[in-house]
């Protein structure tokens, strides 16, 4: 087991991680706007984990992919913008998103008639650009990564006044992504570990939280992919990292850490694992063979490290987070083939 780092010293800038209140506030405020999605057992899944050496794992897959616009991170989103008072909903809100943080807002803009503008980069997975148009946001297209994408949110956000919504430094989106432990672990109670994929570490960080609050034995474990392993270098090194930025899930392609989500993983994750783009695309490949369900690159991570790390999971009752299942046709292609 791999120990966790030592927190280090808050900052000013930093803002506080959300509380079990928080969560349960948000549980509140967005019942009946989110889909309870299931946590199923797959047992051509369960065959796949077993032979890759996983024997006597008893997988329990959390189907946020089945959730509104395809993401867990909507949960977050609704929670955010339904706290807004009537100037923020004037000033509306502008984010940078490879695409389901986009979705996300999109979608809850629209429930609460928000202005939204979302920043790309250039050539975004068209699924979700197409979905955040059809939603009613403005969509701008600049640079070529996630952080060329960010540094555009700020510029606009300045100049015009609108919220500048991060994807990972959001206490109140975090405490609304958290719901989704606090579903998955009232429908399966007895889990010994939870894998969450990691991009900014929302999910991940939300877990932790609500898993340190009502399951104290449960093991939070991260991944991310190898191509992209800013979350991970940060965890490891106990303080924030930029890295090389280049894996094909979009969803995992974040070239930094974020200071609140890394504060939160380093006081009560309990490991982070990488895994290539080959191992996510195979998963892919066994979600929709085995659960006959579509999975996006972030989306299949988490079953991605069980079958990669296998020996970490063995005999063990394992909860992985399915975050998303907004994957393109080239994606799913691939995976097939893989």
């Amino acid at each position: 087991m791999t120990t966790p780092l030592p927190t280090p010293a808050p900052s000013a800038d930093v803002p506080a991680p959300p509380t079990m209140r928080d969560v349960l506030s948000a549980a509140r405020r967005i019942d009946g706007l989110v889909v309870r999605t299931p946590a199923l057992r797959h047992p051509e899944l369960a065959r796949a984990v077993a032979d890759a050496g996983a024997a006597g794992a008893d997988l329990v897959v959390k189907h946020e992919n089945l959730q509104h616009t395809g993401a867990f991170k909507v949960r977050g989103a609704l929670n955010l913008l339904l706290g807004f008072d009537d100037d923020a909903r004037r000033r509306g809100i502008v984010a940078y998103s490879t695409g389901n943080h986009a979705q996300a807002l999109a979608f809850a803009a629209r429930h609460t008639g928000t202005g939204c503008t979302i920043v790309m980069p250039h050539h975004p997975n068209p699924l979700k650009e197409r979905a955040v148009r059809d939603l009613g946001a403005d969509v701008v297209l600049h640079g070529e990564t996630f952080d060329d994408a960010r540094e555009e949110a700020g510029r606009i956000a300045a100049a015009t006044g609108a919220r500048l919504v991060g994807a990972a430094n959001e206490p109140v989106l975090v405490a609304g992504v958290a719901t989704a432990t606090l579903e998955l672990l009232e429908q399966a109670p007895d889990l010994d570990v939870l894998v969450v994929p990691v991009g900014g570490g929302s999910g991940a960080a939300a877990a932790c939280l609500v898993a340190g609050a009502l399951a104290p034995g449960l093991r939070v474990v991260a991944v991310q992919a190898a191509a992209s392993p800013a979350a991970h270098d940060s965890w490891r090194a106990g303080e924030l990292r930029t890295a090389a930025n280049t894996t094909r899930a979009e969803g995992l392609a974040v070239g930094c850490g974020f200071a609140l989500t890394q504060a939160v993983l380093r006081e009560r994750l309990a490991d982070f694992l990488l895994v290539d783009d080959d191992a996510i695309a195979a998963a892919q490949r066994a979600y929709l063979t085995g659960a006959r369900t579509v999975a996006e690159g972030a989306g299949a991570a988490a079953l991605a490290a069980v079958l990669t790390h296998p020996a970490q999971f063995a005999g063990r009752r394992v909860g992985v987070v399915c975050s998303g299942g907004n994957a393109s046709e080239t994606e799913l292609r691939r995976a097939l083939g893989a």
